[in-house]
């Protein structure tokens, strides 16, 4: 039985008058500390149309120079690491992944994948190139194994044949046939049947670090349960009535021209009414088209509009900066 709900109020903050005592400075150690993060229903890209669905998220932001700023303006200089989170892939970006990602090399064993919920199950459809390309359909169980997706085929369809029969058949399995072949340098293997996919090698920059305990179908999404064992304490939000955002605190943050000492930046999107869809290589544009207001505390309060809003007229209830 839960107890009774405590209520969500934003944290008492201390506000220093102008002058009376020292604001954050950079050579400070707890200014090249990690910045910690929090997200909540964020849509975060990795190109435009490849995104990752962040349900929740806590970690910590750092750059791989030791003393260096959290920049923003090169994802290739840092490093995410999630404690804890809750990420789904749709389709579309699962497809992506795969095609333009993991398996983009001109001989790759795969190619021309198509990846859709069946149920509990992955149903993949894709071409098999072993000197001549085959079709095959596959639907799989998936499931956590050691930190990494495992895909266990229930069922392989070769040109309308019984593909896992047709293998033990001829004495094979997908591994003999194609795991010289696979990208093992992009987080993919073969053992058996099954495929091995992991994700801290498979996704673009930023780098990321990530332990997967749990992998399943819900929905339309290949959803991913990751929990590194550190339990941070969720942050405590300068907003906490926001439906989607992200926050920042700690360690120093370069956006731009800006650089903030002792971060503490809340991010929230302009149109609450569905997933922050962001987009880090174009932060700057969802910036402009958005706003940003200081708060008592010295810290910032940012308003962006989704990156797939961008150029479109604003959309009922939205909330714009002012003329």
């Amino acid at each position: 039985m839960r107890g009774p709900a405590i209520p969500v109020t934003a944290p008492v903050t201390h506000i220093p008058p102008i002058g009376s005592e020292a604001i954050a400075d950079f050579s400070l150690t707890e200014t090249k500390a990690a910045t910690q993060t929090q997200m909540h229903n964020v849509h975060f890209h990795v190109d435009e149309i490849t995104f990752l669905d962040i349900h929740d998220l806590r970690g910590e932001m750092q750059a791989k120079e030791a003393g260096q700023p959290l920049n923003f303006d090169n994802k290739l200089t840092f490093v995410m690491r999630v404690d804890r989170a809750k990420i789904g892939m749709k389709t579309p970006s699962l497809d992506s992944l795969m095609n333009r990602y993991v398996f983009n090399e001109p001989n790759a064993p795969l190619r021309n994948l198509h990846i859709t919920m069946e149920g509990k199950q992955l149903k993949q459809e894709g071409i098999i190139h072993k000197i001549v390309d085959i079709p095959f359909t596959m639907w799989a169980d998936v499931s956590a194994s050691n930190g990494m997706i495992r895909i266990h085929p229930t069922k392989i369809s070769i040109c309308g044949i019984n593909g896992l029969g047709l293998l033990k058949a001829v004495g094979t399995n997908l591994e003999k046939m194609i795991g010289k072949d696979l990208p093992h340098d992009h987080g993919v293997s073969a053992e058996g049947n099954d495929m091995l996919m992991d994700s801290n090698k498979m996704l673009p920059p930023p780098k990321v670090e990530l332990h997967l305990v749990e992998v399943h179908i819900e929905g339309d999404e290949l959803m991913q349960i990751f929990d590194a064992g550190r339990h941070q304490p969720p942050l405590q939000l300068p907003h906490p009535e926001a439906r989607n955002y992200m926050y920042f605190r700690g360690g120093t943050l370069r956006m731009g021209k800006l650089l903030m000492p002792d971060a503490d930046m809340q991010v929230v999107d302009t149109d609450p009414s569905d997933p922050f869809d962001f987009f880090i290589d174009r932060y700057n544009e969802q910036l402009v088209a958005g706003f940003s207001r200081n708060q008592e505390n010295y810290g910032l309060l940012v308003y962006m509009r989704d990156f797939n809003d961008l150029g479109t007229p604003a959309k009922a209830g939205e909330r714009l900066a002012p003329k």
